[in-house]
């Protein structure tokens, strides 16, 4: 392979809904180039994408795909996105690396949410797109209806740049639009008869000709100008209005093809080849500091991994983007993100699972290294006196978690080593280990998503695994004053244990008044503040305590010791053992002795007394509630709502954009757990949510009563 130049250079992501054929469409393209003499299938397990175990187990895309074709003396770097909405992280990550988004519709089924979130993430990253309507040979597949559904969607940007002659089963003709003639396969696909257009499709054929140099115009100044004046561009300069339309997002062309037939397949690469812009075309990357790095070849060297996985029968597979300089092998770099030194003894171009060694890269390309030192996804690489950091890849919120644990206990150490590794291959796995819940929690995009961790886990690593329930981070709390004293004495020979503490508690509000006076009973409470500390939680809410000690009746160096034993109580809450908050305290009384106080005296004292008072204070329970927004076809609304009614949900409104359905929902954790799962059998994978976490609320009184006495059931077995 020869070297590529950032002007020669394409880097596009391939994206689209499960079983829009991206896999397909990246065979029949690296088939195209002459890489693979014979084109593999998903059925067959033999395609150059899907070459992980876990993805022939289950027959789907699970990782990104890295593959390049040479074409037409340009260089195609292409990223092949999984298409299930469980891996939605690797089109963040392609995309953060790729200058344009090639999204493909099945012709089938049209737009789909899938798709929808797509085309959101290509907009919120501001990357091109390109539209490609595969499987245009399917049994239901409408080119009018789908194009419909795009202006519906998208809107007027979409323009088309070739229309089939004949959409289903019969399909193996079109008309393109740019270049003006008929392409004709035969059954075998590949390369096109190219002819003429047949006279009764010249109208329409001339129409989106000039629908199409009109969009091209609008993009430049010189070219709209010419256009006014003789009403026609040259087929280059449409190519260049189409280009600049692209970077600023100001046209969506439109292909169509069958992937598995190989039709279509060379005239999109060599639109893309064409038309869509290389490297240098595209806004410049901008560093952690704010300084941009445009793709030039003699500047300083700098490299940023994007991207790293274990491979069969390799090892560690480290892959990057070249963002400035030229990289050689052999060449030694500096870790800015972690520290350290790495040498990149060799580095590869990729193609699936193909690896080809090769000497230089320059600016703009991607390749990979394999078994480095010390580098993670997310690391930028520099030479010596080139202080560039990216970090421009953004991940979407986890929305499925479950608690994992070795069914040995013994390898509790070997798993939370295994998991680390996960996370640094697949950012979108999120691995937190829980104190508060006393779990290892996993968290990831879906049920889908966390199932494939546990498949390679005890498949790769032969380590067995389970998933639990997650305990839910409950929060206690009081709603009225209450008052308590406690008085803790021991004595087994010599110095004993003494400490005596009265207290009064209430709920905290931000703004209320300084403690006064307090009435139990007959009995008034009249209260001096001496002393003030307010604790913010780091589980939200605050702990304040007052020292409304008078006479000396608990000397002042004890006074800590009593906050300690609240924030033991806060810490594991008298109810349930979960984080209490918003408490206010008052210490307000109690007795020492002049040989067996001590700190231990007093911590435990104002321990025993807050549990008292607590219970006595009418305490409840908080939730965490989160907010869930739904994007669902029309026709599964009904269902989808209702089952979030099920779920204790509030339903806070509900929109339609675009033909799809969006409602929006105020949901409690606890219901959610398998929400992603129930949704997809709900609407057979056509629907997708995010959520995100709101506030905490009161539990309703018969769940309260559930969650007590299910605790003082464990707490009694323990």
């Amino acid at each position: 392979m020869r070297i590529y130049n950032s002007n020669e250079i394409k880097n596009i992501a391939l994206l689209g809904s499960k079983g829009s054929g991206k896999t397909t469409l990246a065979e029949a393209m690296i088939y195209e180039c002459g890489v693979i003499s014979r084109r593999g299938t998903v059925d067959a397990g033999n395609t150059v994408s899907d070459y992980f175990p876990v993805e022939k187990e289950y027959g789907y895309s699970v990782f990104s795909t890295v593959f390049n074709a040479e074409f037409n003396n340009k260089k195609l770097n292409i990223i092949d996105c999984p298409g299930a909405d469980d891996f939605i992280g690797n089109a963040y990550t392609a995309l953060g690396v790729t200058d344009l988004g090639l999204i493909l519709i099945d012709s089938e089924y049209g737009v789909e949410v899938g798709t929808e979130n797509i085309f959101r993430t290509t907009a919120a990253l501001k990357k091109p797109v390109v539209f490609a309507l595969n499987q245009m040979d399917g049994e239901k597949a409408d080119y009018d209806n789908v194009m419909e559904q795009m202006y519906d969607h998208f809107g007027k940007k979409v323009i088309p740049i070739q229309y089939p002659l004949e959409s289903g089963p019969g399909f193996h003709s079109i008309i393109d639009v740019l270049i003006m003639k008929k392409l004709e396969w035969k059954p075998e696909g590949g390369a096109p008869v190219i002819s003429e257009i047949p006279a009764d499709q010249m109208e329409r054929a001339q129409e989106m000709n000039k629908n199409l140099i009109e969009a091209a115009a609008e993009n430049d100044e010189t070219l709209m100008e010419k256009f006014f004046d003789q009403g026609v561009l040259t087929e280059d300069e449409m190519r260049e209005g189409i280009r600049k339309g692209l970077v600023d997002r100001s046209i969506y062309p439109v292909v169509v093809l069958s992937a598995a037939k190989d039709m279509g397949v060379r005239r999109l690469m060599e639109f893309l080849g064409n038309v869509c812009p290389f490297v240098d075309e595209m806004p410049a990357p901008v560093t952690t500091a704010g300084e941009e790095v445009k793709p030039n070849a003699d500047g300083p060297l700098s490299v940023f991994f994007f991207k790293t996985s274990v491979e069969p029968h390799i090892g560690e597979v480290s892959y990057f983007k070249v963002m400035s300089g030229t990289l050689r092998a052999g060449e030694d770099l500096e870790n800015v993100s972690r520290g350290g030194k790495e040498r990149l003894a060799q580095i590869y171009t990729v193609c699936g699972q193909i690896r080809n060694s090769i000497d230089t890269l320059k600016a703009g390309d991607i390749g990979a290294a394999v078994k480095l030192k010390d580098v993670r996804t997310g690391n930028t690489l520099d030479q010596k006196g080139c202080d560039y950091q990216f970090d421009f890849i953004k991940y979407p919120q986890p929305k499925y978690q479950r608690a994992i644990k070795p069914k040995n206990e013994a390898d509790a150490e070997k798993l939370a080593g295994i998991l680390t590794r996960m996370h640094e291959e697949d950012p979108t796995w999120v691995i937190e280990q829980s104190k508060e819940l006393k779990q290892t929690i996993v968290k990831g995009q879906g049920e889908f998503h966390l199932r494939t961790l546990k498949w390679r886990i005890e498949n790769n690593e032969k380590l067995p695994v389970e998933y639990v329930e997650c305990r839910i981070p409950y929060r206690e709390t009081i709603t009225k004053a209450a008052r308590a004293d406690y008085r803790h004495k021991k004595q087994s020979g010599g110095s004993g244990q003494f400490g005596e503490v009265h207290l009064i508690i209430e709920p905290y509000t931000e703004g209320m008044p300084e403690p006064d006076t307090y009435k139990f009973g007959n009995q008034e409470f009249k209260l001096n503040v001496r002393d003030k500390q307010e604790i913010p939680l780091e589980w939200g809410g605050k702990l304040i305590v007052y020292n409304c000690i008078v006479g000396g009746a608990i000397d002042a160096r004890f006074i800590p010791a009593i906050v300690k034993g609240l924030m033991d109580r806060m810490e594991q809450g008298p109810l349930t053992g979960s984080y209490a908050r918003d408490v206010r305290v008052m210490i307000y009384d109690g007795k020492m002795h002049p040989v067996d106080s001590n700190e231990i005296s007093f911590r435990l004292a104002g321990r025993n007394a807050f549990s008292e008072a607590f219970r006595n204070a009418n305490p409840k329970i908080l939730e965490p509630v989160y907010d869930v927004e739904v994007l669902t076809p029309a026709d599964s609304m009904g269902d989808v709502m209702s089952d979030l009614t099920g779920r204790r949900g509030i339903i806070m409104g509900t929109e339609s954009e675009n033909g799809i359905e969006k409602l929006n929902a105020r949901v409690p954790l606890k219901e959610l757990s398998s929400y992603s799962t129930t949704l997809s059998s709900l609407t057979g994978g056509r629907s997708s949510f995010t959520m995100e976490f709101n506030s905490y609320e009161l539990v309703p009184s018969d769940v309260q009563e559930k969650l007590l006495k299910d605790y003082a059931a464990n707490h009694s077995e323990e």
